[in-house]
């Protein structure tokens, strides 16, 4: 884009100021107009492409059994529980549960229901378990409780578990409500303020988790958040602005083209009909941290065009036309680095790439747009706000710079190595996360129920195995009631899972009730006792509906659940390698088809298929970096030379995710390709302004080096600050990915200011004889003006 074009832009923009403003004001009220179409998820992330084959197998288990996650369970420890006067409040609640159009069944204490044998007609009636006519009487609530813990084993991790003596009631949630609004509704607005109100009226601790209310109460979370991580965004990049200008002025400008731009990402994620998840959620804040640097560039070079010259009109003219090309490069770039995730096939990411993209695009648009029309109509700026532009601090902090690369760069090279071999030993001990739960706020009371869950009832999460016995009828064949009880078996095994329930539960208490209810025949009867035992079991289909389907219509598939910890990727892996060969011994391939599936595995498999893709991703970003590189220096050595200072602050970051603990996960792999993105900003102005100094010192680099790193440090140290304490903002969060997201990549930005101001130009200096040639250093066509001389060299072509 050369001078001719930003002269051109420039001119219309100042010549057509009303029109600008009329086209900012009515592009806001249309991206306004979209808010009402936002959405909020309402359903967990799906890292996975649709037509991935662990998808597909997800949504053959949905056909055959519907929905697995619309369980909510509510659960006490109360001593008393079984004393005539909590026990009426117990009834009560669940009457009240029952009572809700979204809920579709529950079972517990008051409505649990047992198999009494009927021999005259062969067939299993079902009772309540307890009549709730003896509600007030003490001893036959005794009774119950024996009954319970003692005598129905079928209700094991249904409605009590013997660990610790808790009873709980299960509540199933109508499946069409699952994944809608209606689901939000009603855990926010009748069972979030029913529970509070048992507590407090009767004086007895529940516990409620299951995955809908998680879901419900982790996506709100995020709607609070936005927020405040907004409002946090403008607080802390305004007071740090105004530190840096000391100008009331320049600061509330810039706020207005933020807040405009923050304006725009919320109506684009309602145009595009993309929903409001833990990602999208941070763009507008994002979008304040990025729109920042943008105003630091524009409205440091207008107060030092206004100081030089005190011309406005001049001034703005320069502004537009040697700040926008470099601008728009930088913007480009760290759009690209957020663009990357397009290509990694999921869903989530490139609904996340294509709106923080275009919205970065947007903010440059308007940052330009913006602060030189409003500076048009206001007064130049006064002496008072031009005195930063000479502070001694920063003038000292400049000086150390240009001193350390002029004699200590073996110090330079010596650090940097260090940092890349301790990043190398860091990255080995990188540990990949796909936990559902790990990211949640660890102070919620929600979480805390979850951890009592995982003790209590050994796990939360569903976990679904569908078995097909290729045959219509086949589950209920004796053979294949044992083959599903040895996989029960396995999968007792393994401590991060719960004991399974399946159709094999039934088939023992079938068993057991016809021995007159003793505990100790809840086993599968033998070939000879399934034929006098079968005309009863007939009669079970009402029993199945109320503790889940375990059986699909045809009788060809049958459900194995079971209930999982909050395990890590390398966890699951574990599990699957151990369960894997010995599925495949009980069930043969050749007769049999065992698939593992659900949500909690779907997320799992997410986080390896993302890991993979961050490397393509990655590919693409330093691609796009490596092609900008090429076409402003036309030289292989300048482009390895320019990409150094940037992998390596990515390289510290992965070594410092190591020694901290810090897994890789959905939230943690934005860091690379994001830090990438922005980062590489500050090479491109030293560079561009590095390679105008050459032309001007006949190619000589030491001549070139120090000008050019006196004259870009401070804008790049401002908007490096800047970056660092917006980037902070995200550690307000209580979720713990956005939290290492903001840390991680405020730390990696700092580092990557210091690499491109110190480790870059010793790089030039070092390598001088390699690369200080008019052949090596080739003007492009496009031009990037960066200075007055530049300005006056186009003007003198033309």
């Amino acid at each position: 884009m050369s001078l001719g074009f930003w002269n051109a832009v420039a001119g219309w923009i100042l010549r057509n100021r009303i029109i600008v403003i009329s086209l900012v004001v009515l592009s806001t009220l249309f991206f306004a107009s979209q808010w009402k179409y936002m959405r909020f998820s309402y359903t967990e992330a799906n890292l996975l492409p649709d037509d991935h084959f662990i998808n597909v197998q997800y949504r053959n288990f949905l056909e055959k059994f519907g929905d697995e996650g619309n369980l909510i369970v509510i659960a006490t420890q109360d001593e008393d529980i079984f004393t005539p006067a909590k026990f009426k409040h117990w009834v009560q609640l669940t009457d009240t549960l029952q009572s809700f159009n979204e809920v579709e069944y529950s079972i517990g204490l008051p409505n649990l229901k047992i198999l009494e044998k009927n021999t005259e007609e062969k067939r299993f009636e079902i009772i309540n378990a307890f009549d709730l006519s003896q509600k007030e009487n003490a001893e036959e609530l005794k009774k119950y409780r024996k009954l319970l813990f003692e005598d129905l084993p079928f209700y094991q991790g249904i409605a009590f578990s013997k660990k610790n003596y808790t009873v709980q009631t299960a509540v199933y949630i109508k499946r069409e409500i699952v994944n809608e609004r209606e689901r939000k509704d009603f855990v926010l607005n009748d069972l979030r303020p029913l529970m509070k109100q048992f507590k407090e009226e009767t004086g007895i601790e529940v516990k409620v988790s299951g995955m809908p209310y998680i879901r419900t109460l982790n996506s709100q979370n995020i709607v609070d958040e936005i927020q405040w991580f907004v409002l946090a965004a403008l607080g802390v990049t305004s007071l740090i602005f105004f530190f840096f200008f000391r100008s009331f002025r320049a600061t509330f400008i810039s706020m207005i083209t933020v807040v405009i731009g923050v304006m725009w990402a919320f109506g684009t994620l309602g145009a595009l009909g993309y929903e409001i998840t833990v990602l999208t959620a941070i763009i507008p804040p994002l979008i304040i941290v990025i729109g920042i640097p943008n105003c630091v560039f524009l409205i440091n070079k207008y107060q030092q065009e206004i100081k030089k010259h005190g011309n406005q009109a001049k001034s703005l003219q320069r502004v537009i036309t040697k700040i926008g090309n470099a601008t728009l490069m930088t913007n480009l770039t760290t759009a690209s680095g957020f663009a990357t995730f397009i290509f990694t096939q999921s869903e989530l990411l490139t609904e996340f790439g294509i709106v923080a993209s275009l919205n970065i695009v947007a903010i440059f648009l308007l940052s330009l747009l913006i602060i030189p029309v409003i500076y048009s109509y206001m007064p130049p700026p006064k002496e008072k706000h031009l005195k930063h532009l000479g502070n001694r601090w920063i003038e000292s902090f400049v000086n150390w710079m240009v001193d350390t690369v002029k004699h200590r760069r073996v110090s330079i090279y010596i650090v940097s190595v260090s940092v890349l071999a301790l990043s190398i030993i860091g990255i080995y001990n990188i540990k990949i996360s796909g936990s559902l739960l790990e990211d949640m706020p660890k102070k919620a009371d929600f979480f805390q129920d979850i951890q009592f869950f995982e003790e209590e009832f050994e796990g939360i999460m569903p976990l679904e195995f569908m078995i097909d016995t290729q045959r219509k009828n086949g589950v209920t064949k004796l053979t294949n009631l044992k083959k599903i009880e040895q996989l029960a078996l396995e999968i007792e095994e393994i401590p991060e899972l719960s004991s399974p329930l399946s159709v094999v539960n039934l088939a023992k208490y079938a068993k057991q009730t016809y021995y007159n209810g003793n505990p100790k025949y809840f086993q599968l009867p033998t070939r000879q006792e399934v034929n006098f035992i079968m005309p009863y079991i007939k009669s079970l289909d009402e029993l199945q509906e109320g503790t889940g389907t375990f059986i699909d219509s045809t009788g060809q598939y049958a459900r194995v659940t079971t209930f999982m910890k909050d395990v890590g990727t390398e966890e699951m892996e574990r599990i699957e390698a151990k369960l894997q060969p010995e599925i495949d011994k009980i069930f043969p391939t050749d007769q049999y088809n065992v698939m593992m599936t659900g949500k909690a595995l779907i997320f799992q498999k997410g986080t390896r298929y993302l890991v993979k893709n961050l490397v393509l991703s990655l590919s693409l970003a330093v691609l796009l970096i490596a092609l900008f590189m090429a076409w402003m220096f036309r030289s292989f050595r300048m482009i390895i030379i320019s990409l150094v200072p940037n992998l390596l602050p990515l390289l510290m970051t992965a070594g410092m995710m190591g020694f901290l603990g810090i897994p890789i996960k959905p939230s943690t792999i934005l860091v690379f390709s994001i830090a990438f993105g922005i980062s590489v900003d500050d090479t491109i102005h030293f560079l561009a302004k590095y390679r105008q100094e050459l032309k001007e010192n006949h190619w000589k680099i030491k001549r070139s080096v120090y000008p050019a790193l006196r004259e870009t440090a401070v804008s790049m140290f401002y908007t490096s600050i800047v970056l660092f304490f917006g980037f902070s903002v995200f550690m307000i969060s209580s979720f713990g990915g956005t939290v290492a997201l903001g840390g991680l990549v405020s730390a990696t930005l700092l580092f990557a200011m210091l690499a491109n101001l110190l480790l870059l130009p010793s790089l030039l200096l070092s390598l001088e004889r390699s690369i200080a040639n008019k052949k090596t250093l080739k003007e492009p066509q496009m031009k990037i003006i960066t200075s007055d001389q530049d300005l006056k060299d186009e003007q003198d072509k033309a």
